[in-house]
């Protein structure tokens, strides 16, 4: 796998529902077309040049000597740590970024800093086997396979997302799902419902619109249809105690 070296790992992250994050990667395989807004940033600021140049990603090869200088001086302004998001941390094909990521987990653990995962990829099981205090989530927007390999082409199958975020809940782990962006019915209509159902399991829900996309926005209801997905997302989260969050900008006044 190609390595590229940096000159720092934790920073401070501007998203809502975030604390510190690191991204041990550039690029990213799975080739999302939402379009990912991780992409179009690094293009923005010249970091890759091209989406064929995003899909092949760079494994950051100092990322843990990064960690033990970063560490000892962040560690108590962290509450958690996020991996990632501007990349996967267990990016589907490239078994080198899996074991980095868990390497990286260990020793934040082992720093007492909690880790909070998401990924289009399979969760390991070994993850079970770190800090109790991690949290393990997969972004899931539709369980339909054939929009999935459209949006998702290069990610593991919904199916195998969903597996392997229940092995992680039957082994006691923390876990969660971003449903997030969730694609207007011009885009593909489905029923959110069974979508709810098939991670209801999980400790905790986060809702988002689509955005940066014309289908959505050229969408005559969309305003609309995202007030009512906020409203059901909430209503089946109160009704089964399940934590939830729902996004910035996705409900409409």
């Amino acid at each position: 796998m190609n390595t590229i070296t940096r000159k720092t790992m934790l920073y401070k992250t501007g998203v809502e529902y975030g604390d510190y994050t690191m991204n041990h990667v550039q690029g990213c395989a799975h080739g999302c077309k939402y379009p990912c807004y991780a992409f179009m940033m690094k293009r923005r600021f010249g970091q890759v040049k091209d989406y064929e140049s995003w899909l092949e990603p760079y494994l950051v090869s100092n990322t843990l000597e990064l960690l033990d200088k970063e560490i000892p001086r962040l560690r108590n302004r962290i509450k958690s740590v996020q991996l990632c998001f501007t990349t996967d941390p267990f990016m589907n094909g490239y078994p080198e970024v899996s074991q980095m990521s868990i390497a990286a987990i260990r020793k934040l653990n082992e720093a007492g800093i909690k880790c909070i995962t998401l990924t289009k990829g399979q969760l390991p099981i070994e993850l079970a086997e770190l800090s109790s205090e991690n949290e393990h989530g997969i972004t899931l927007i539709s369980l339909n396979e054939q929009y999935r390999e459209k949006m998702e082409p290069g990610a593991v199958s919904c199916e195998a997302r969903l597996a392997s975020l229940r092995a992680l809940h039957k082994a006691g782990c923390r876990t969660w799902v971003s449903i997030e962006p969730y694609p207007t019915p011009n885009m593909i209509e489905q029923d959110l419902q069974e979508i709810l159902e098939a991670v209801s399991f999980t400790d905790r829900i986060i809702f988002g619109r689509a955005n940066y996309t014309r289908e959505a926005s050229s969408y005559r209801e969309h305003k609309h249809f995202y007030n009512e997905r906020a409203a059901e997302v909430i209503a089946f989260c109160e009704k089964r105690g399940i934590d939830f969050h729902i996004k910035a900008g996705t409900i409409s006044e």
